[in-house]
């Protein structure tokens, strides 16, 4: 007998309401710039973590991703709101290697720069989410659902979105082509959009 199809359950999506309460309502301007920055790249979890300031390019608006899943789309659009909440926090923490560091000053242990707990990350968001009356089960990955289908509901094109969050599927991949420079363009464009519609109150940097 055979035995009926694994049905994948649909994940949660936040609106962008929902996604401009949770950064507002955390406390913390670390964990601020770890969950727009999440969401504003599409990231996955461990991803953010490993971005590194050498990584960002403040001229061409772009981000090099070294540490992606796949390998795929090392190369990112980087929307300038995010960059003021970065810029921030590096003035409080210029020592550090990567762009949310943890700790305090110089942020380095054993010749090692402290990062941000992953649990942590997890434990906090939800805390946030609840914390904003929103009953979605939201954890870190959300973020990447929830840019995914703001850019979709914005009209990119599934290909665009599967590109820009660097998915490969063996089934799929020879259906994707590289991104046009006018594809490109409109994606930074939409995703300035995007994230500048978040009005982000920023917190001011406390060490712990």
């Amino acid at each position: 007998m055979l035995s009926p199809p694994k049905v994948q359950a649909l994940q949660d999506v936040l609106s962008l309401s929902e996604v401009a309460a949770i950064i507002n309502t955390t406390r913390q301007l670390r964990y601020q710039v770890y969950y727009l920055t999440t969401y504003s790249l599409g990231l996955r979890l461990s991803e953010t973590l490993n971005l590194t300031i050498a990584d960002i390019d403040r001229h061409l608006m772009q981000v090099h991703l070294r540490y992606t899943k796949n390998k795929k789309r090392p190369f990112r659009s980087f929307a300038t709101s995010n960059l003021v909440g970065i810029t921030s926090l590096l003035e409080n923490t210029p020592s550090s290697q990567f762009v949310v560091s943890w700790g305090k000053p110089p942020h380095i242990r054993q010749d090692k720069t402290l990062v941000m707990d992953k649990g942590g990350i997890q434990k906090t968001i939800k805390l946030v989410a609840n914390a904003c009356g929103i009953t979605k089960n939201v954890h870190v990955h959300t973020l990447r659902h929830s840019i995914a289908t703001h850019m979709l509901e914005r009209g990119a094109s599934l290909r665009s979105i599967q590109v820009f969050l660097g998915h490969a599927c063996p089934k799929t991949t020879a259906l994707y082509t590289r991104m046009t420079e006018e594809v490109a363009q409109n994606s930074t464009l939409m995703l300035n959009d995007i994230v500048d519609s978040l009005n982000i109150t920023w917190r001011e940097q406390r060490d712990d």
